[in-house]
């Protein structure tokens, strides 16, 4: 068997299918909102991209080491086991990695945009950082982990300097509320081994079947905020359909049975690309200017 090399196993800890999903909203925003320099579009999307992703997953599987060993789950897209020898390796790669993008940033950016990027950063470490641990403390959870996927788009936003209109404040809060039913429904596959090894979360407090219906009802919260009072952006809301229909098998699963839903979680995970590419052909249809106004 061909040996991995220590870094590709590093790498893998930033989970590269997620990649995607922090540095296109960035990206989409910066060129629908306008007025962000093309430098700074740069380096927050390779900002985004990689070294993001390495602070968030890579810290998290090194603090998250004990319960990952014992996670049937840990491996390929749910993310590697990160080897304690490694573990050193891993935090220098993700502080190093992202220190000099952070300190260019803040270099390039306004004193708003600063502060939403340190909302962003802390919420990656805060999330499994030892004390604070927003993982275990059941809604913040979800909250938490919102945010580290609508914060890329805020940041954007203060970038631009663009004024925060009910059309705006309606599509990032419609995104906010699809990553938090997205990050419940990923929490519901692990219940049993969440409470075996004593780790709080949403769907450990609700219940597997409760924390299913939560999702759901975030989905459609979701797409009522982007049918009512998105303007050009209502005609996204039936996008949210594909995750109820994804998600329904499971509103009434039991706890003892909650590991079912692994098979929902996977098909969430390759329905974010096939999503995500009609919302970009969308986007490439209708002028910026309409969206961002």
């Amino acid at each position: 068997m061909q040996q991995v090399l220590p870094w590709r196993h590093v790498l893998a800890s930033s989970r590269p299918i997620s990649w995607i999903n922090t540095a296109y909203p960035f990206l989409v925003a910066c060129l629908l909102a306008g007025d962000v320099p093309a430098l700074t579009m740069v380096v927050g999307t390779l900002f985004f991209l990689v070294p993001y992703n390495l602070l968030m997953y890579g810290l998290n599987d090194v603090w998250d080491y004990e319960s990952d060993i014992h996670n049937p789950r840990k491996g390929g897209v749910h993310g590697v086991v990160l080897e304690r020898s490694l573990h050193r390796t891993t935090v220098i790669a993700a502080v190093g990695s992202s220190v000099p993008f952070i300190a260019a940033l803040v270099v390039l950016g306004s004193l708003p945009a600063t502060l939403v990027l340190a909302v962003s950063v802390f919420a990656v470490v805060a999330y499994s950082a030892p004390l604070l641990r927003f993982k275990e403390r059941p809604g913040l959870d979800s909250v938490t982990s919102a945010t580290h996927f609508v914060s890329p788009a805020v940041y954007a936003v203060a970038l631009s300097g663009i004024e925060l209109d009910a059309v705006v404040l309606a599509a990032l809060s419609a995104f906010f509320a699809w990553s938090m039913a997205s990050h419940a429904f990923g929490a519901v596959q692990d219940v049993l081994a969440d409470r075996a090894g004593g780790i709080a979360s949403i769907a450990t407090w609700a219940g597997a079947a409760a924390t299913v219906r939560i999702a759901a009802g975030l989905y459609v919260a979701a797409g009522v905020m982007l049918a009512v009072w998105g303007g050009a952006w209502a005609p996204l809301a039936v996008l949210v359909v594909p995750y109820l229909v994804s998600t329904a098998p499971y509103l009434n699963v039991s706890d003892a049975d909650a590991q079912r839903a692994t098979a929902g979680w996977r098909r969430f995970l390759w329905l974010n690309p096939a999503v995500g590419f009609l919302v970009t052909q969308y986007l490439l249809w209708v002028s910026p200017g309409v969206l961002f106004p």
